[in-house]
C-alpha cells in the first residue's frame, strides 16, 4: 500500500504545510502526473483544488516533468530541475524519476490553485497552538 508525504504550498501566504497521505487516498493518486489537478479531499482539504508540481522517491531522486512514466532514467542535463552547476556550461549525467506518481514515490509537492470554504490555518493549525492545547 502506498503512502506519501504531501508538501502543500499556499501561494497567497507563501507558507507550506505537510500532510501524510495513506490508504485509499494514496492509492488513488498512483498514476497521476506532474501538472494534474486533483481534488483536495485526498489531503483532507474538502473544497480545495491542488496541482501536483513534483516530488521525489524513496531514495531522494527528483521527479522530472519531461520524462514520461514512473521509471528512473539517467539523463545528461545542463542547468535544470535537480542540477544547478557552479560553472556555466557544465553538464552532468544524473538520475531522475519520471513524471508519473508510483508506489516508490515518497514526497509529493503540491500547490493550492482553488481555495475552499475553510481557511488553510484552520485545517493546518500552527505547531505552537497544537502544543499549547496539549
Amino acid at each position: 500500500m502506498a503512502e506519501f508525504k504531501a508538501v502543500i504550498s499556499d501561494p497567497k501566504t507563501g507558507m507550506t504545510y505537510q500532510k501524510v497521505i495513506g490508504g485509499n487516498h494514496a492509492n488513488s493518486l498512483v498514476g497521476k502526473k506532474i501538472g494534474d489537478k486533483i481534488d483536495g479531499i485526498f489531503v483532507e482539504m474538502p473544497g480545495y483544488k491542488l496541482q501536483i508540481m513534483g516530488g521525489s522517491d524513496k531514495d531522494g531522486v527528483p521527479m522530472r516533468r519531461d520524462l514520461p512514466g514512473p521509471r528512473r532514467k539517467m539523463i545528461l542535463t545542463a542547468e535544470s530541475t535537480g542540477f544547478h552547476p557552479e560553472r556555466k556550461g557544465t553538464r552532468k549525467r544524473k538520475n531522475f524519476r519520471g513524471n508519473a506518481v508510483s508506489a516508490d514515490t515518497l514526497q509529493l509537492n503540491m500547490k493550492i490553485i482553488q481555495y475552499g470554504p475553510r481557511a488553510v490555518k484552520e485545517i493546518f493549525p500552527p505547531k505552537a497552538e497544537v502544543e499549547a492545547a496539549k
